[in-house]
């Protein structure tokens, strides 16, 4: 008898007579350790054994406004971005020690400062020299918004002018231009300035006296006024201008 009674002793289960409270306790301290102890894989390295606890916590840098300059990119103008990458690219960072990259995914131009940039300046000008070629000039001209200081670029509309609409606008676009780009190049020559005529858009880059006579040019040929007319009113004022100085 006493045989059986010290076999069925042994084959109890004592777990079952502690208080539940216990039982609760030994499974948590179980769970904690197994997690705590619980190696992890690095997603950057691929390496094992790094714990949860000693994880390092990779926070991604955030650039403020003064420190980033995003330029969208028009899809006609994606062509000649590819192809004249390397010009706009070297310049930006041989000479102005700035970061840029062509984003695909939302199609602009991202420039940002970095650690070797000498001036903060150069931040601006980088983007004004990569919108003024999205805006239509060669990469020559956009150039000397890098080299020079007082070079400027202003845009407007035709309906900015005079609301024309159909033909109308049509007839004006053609008169700024003139036969083969005739009319466009006199008033660059006269007034020492590069125009870009996009549809109903036009950009004039240059100083702003000049721009000032590009600009009254071009409005009078928006308003009607004889090609011949415009182009004899330029050359006396540019005269004058040339006398004072």
């Amino acid at each position: 008898m006493t045989d059986k009674m010290d076999e069925s002793a042994e084959n109890i289960n004592t777990e079952i007579f502690l208080p539940a409270s216990t039982q609760n306790k030994n499974k948590s301290k179980k769970r904690s350790i197994d997690e705590d102890d619980k190696m992890i894989v690095d997603s950057d390295t691929g390496i094992e054994g790094a714990t949860k606890k000693n994880a390092p916590k990779t926070k991604r840098k955030k650039f403020s406004n003064a420190e980033f300059r995003k330029i969208p990119v028009p899809a006609h103008r994606y062509s000649a971005l590819k192809e004249n990458w390397l010009k706009i690219f070297s310049p930006i960072v041989e000479h102005l020690q700035l970061q840029v990259r062509f984003n695909m995914k939302i199609n602009q131009v991202e420039i940002r400062i970095a650690p070797e940039t000498p001036d903060v300046s150069n931040l601006q000008k980088a983007a004004d020299f990569v919108r003024a070629f999205i805006y239509g000039f060669d990469v020559e001209d956009a150039l000397s918004l890098l080299r020079l200081e007082d070079l400027f670029i202003e845009t407007f509309e035709i309906k900015d002018v005079k609301t024309l609409k159909g033909d109308h606008q049509s007839r004006a676009i053609g008169r700024l231009a003139g036969k083969g780009g005739r009319t466009k190049f006199t008033i660059e020559n006269v007034t020492k300035t590069r125009i870009v005529i996009a549809d109903s858009r036009i950009h004039i880059l240059g100083s702003y006296q000049n721009i000032q006579l590009a600009r009254r040019a071009i409005c009078n040929l928006i308003l009607g006024s004889p090609p011949s007319k415009v182009y004899g009113n330029l050359r006396s004022v540019a005269s004058r201008i040339s006398e004072r100085l």
